[in-house]
C-alpha cells in the first residue's frame, strides 16, 4: 500500500497549541495555516498528506 505522505522542509512562523503558520521558502507573506491534527513536523520537516499540501499550495 503506498503512502500519501510527503516531507516538506518548511520554515514556522508562529505556532499556537492547534495551528502552525508555515511557509515553505521562509515567506511570512505565503504562509499559510495548518492544523497540527493533519501533519508532524520534527525540526524544519513537515509529514503531511499529498492531498492536502496541494490544496494548501505548499507543493
Amino acid at each position: 500500500m503506498k503512502s500519501d505522505l510527503v516531507d516538506i522542509e518548511v520554515t514556522v512562523h508562529h505556532e499556537t497549541a492547534k495551528v502552525w503558520l508555515l511557509s515553505t521558502h521562509g515567506d511570512r507573506q505565503k504562509a499559510v495555516w495548518i492544523p497540527k491534527s493533519m501533519g508532524v513536523l520534527e525540526g524544519s520537516i513537515l509529514a503531511l498528506p499529498e492531498q492536502f499540501a496541494i490544496d494548501k499550495g505548499l507543493i
